[in-house]
């Protein structure tokens, strides 16, 4: 299936043209801009995954998956855009791809009752689903992805972290300063020395960052990025020898396109992630089968099996899941944004339901609930080979410190209810 890309001119002719299918999932996608070595791989791996059902299965219920493709360049106002755009065209919900652009939808989609899905991104409190009726941000929060790193590099000092010194380098966004509010409380907690270092938009200047890291010699440096900050990092941390096997980035900043511009440089550097690696499942197999080699793909196949694509593939795979749980629930094959939301809040893929869909092993497996609207909040840590151009995730999958991080959800979900004028639901 080829897709459409929104511009403002052609708004009102796609709103006035005839639906392609009946199930329509918006895409806010960024395939240009500083962000495209970042966005291109997630939007072709999910708009493939939604190929292959169309293709192999006939959508979902009997009903195709129109995936409806906005432009957004990792902009908020277009992203804002694309929403209003979109939202008229039956959308089920929106995955808006950015921390920026969900701050700004979570209000909007909330009173036009559309579910929001920040994959593993977004407001972290969104966790809260008294609160946050609208949203949710499984599998993982950057709160959660904050205090897993810490705790494996705890690990990684026989069990303390006292005295030592961790530097995060983090996209002076919204989206970047996400974890510092966790990594403050764990510094407190574990007795180490936190430097914030932000790079502004886009990130192509890092200098002073990596000029300070040199000269203070952290014994680990965290990385919040995206797009072209990430390859830019993983350079200057090269050019100053800092050990790669101790500089970890967040899940948006362990993909092939951070990585291999610094070639060798870039070898042992490690990520969080919340999927597996590589191509070897059978729903990836059969999307090379039946869509890529089939000339049915969204972009070039060249980023099949990135870390990416792989990402879009597991995000493609849950929505298809909720759509099925929706229409299982309603008895309808053609279901609503309120009939998903219900669906997203009641949401179980097993391991053995992962196994059914091709991707045993793939992923851990997601049980949301009413006043849960993340899971299983568990992030691995993978690790770059340079030498053969792989991904290879060395531990299990590791829980957060719920101790630190559920308490700064419950009060930042509830200083946003006070804030919004929200009244809690009560869930059973």
């Amino acid at each position: 299936m080829k897709f459409k890309i929104l511009a403002a001119a052609a708004a009102a002719m796609m709103a006035a043209a005839p639906a392609l299918a009946d199930l329509t999932v918006p895409a806010l996608n960024y395939r240009t801009g500083p962000y495209a070595p970042s966005g291109i791989p997630y939007a072709d791996g999910f708009s493939d995954y939604m190929t292959l059902l169309n293709e192999r299965d006939g959508g979902v219920g009997g009903e195709k998956i129109n995936v409806v493709e906005c432009e957004t360049g990792y902009n908020t106002e277009k992203g804002v855009e694309c929403y209003e755009q979109t939202k008229g065209q039956g959308a089920l919900l929106y995955i808006p791809q950015s921390t920026g652009i969900t701050y700004q939808l979570i209000p909007k989609a909330s009173a036009d009752q559309i579910p929001i899905w920040s994959v593993a991104y977004g407001r972290t409190s969104a966790v809260n689903g008294e609160v946050f009726e609208w949203v949710f941000n499984m599998p993982v929060t950057y709160w959660d992805g904050a205090s897993v790193a810490v705790k494996y590099a705890m690990e990684q000092e026989g069990g303390s972290l006292d005295g030592k010194k961790i530097a995060l380098v983090y996209h002076n966004s919204a989206y970047g300063k996400e974890p510092i509010r966790t990594l403050e409380a764990l510094a407190e907690k574990h007795n180490f020395e936190l430097t914030l270092l932000p790079v502004d938009h886009p990130g192509q200047e890092q200098k002073s960052q990596w000029l300070q890291i040199r000269r203070e010699k952290p014994d680990y440096v965290f990385m919040w990025g995206w797009g072209v900050m990430n390859s830019v990092a993983i350079q200057e941390a090269a050019n100053i020898r800092y050990p790669m096997d101790h500089f970890i980035g967040v899940w948006w900043s362990g993909s092939e396109a951070d990585v291999v511009p610094a070639g060798e440089g870039a070898d042992g550097y490690k990520a969080l992630t919340f999927h597996g690696v590589g191509t070897d499942f059978p729903a990836l197999q059969e999307i090379k089968s039946q869509v890529i080699d089939a000339g049915k793909n969204a972009g070039d196949g060249s980023k099949f099996g990135e870390v990416g694509y792989n990402r879009g593939v597991f995000t493609a795979a849950v929505v298809a899941e909720a759509i099925k749980t929706a229409q299982e629930a309603t008895g309808n094959a053609e279901i609503t944004a309120a009939d998903m939301r219900d669906a997203l809040e009641n949401l179980e893929i097993s391991d053995a339901r992962f196994e059914e869909l091709g991707l045993g092993g793939f992923a851990p497996a997601i049980q949301t609930s009413c006043a849960v609207h993340s899971s299983p909040r568990l992030a691995a840590v993978q690790q770059w080979n340079a030498a053969d151009k792989t991904w290879t995730v060395l531990t299990d999958y590791m829980e957060p410190d719920f101790e630190v991080v559920d308490p700064l959800i419950e009060e930042d979900s509830m200083a946003y209810a006070q804030e919004a004028g929200i009244e809690p639901r009560t869930c059973e």
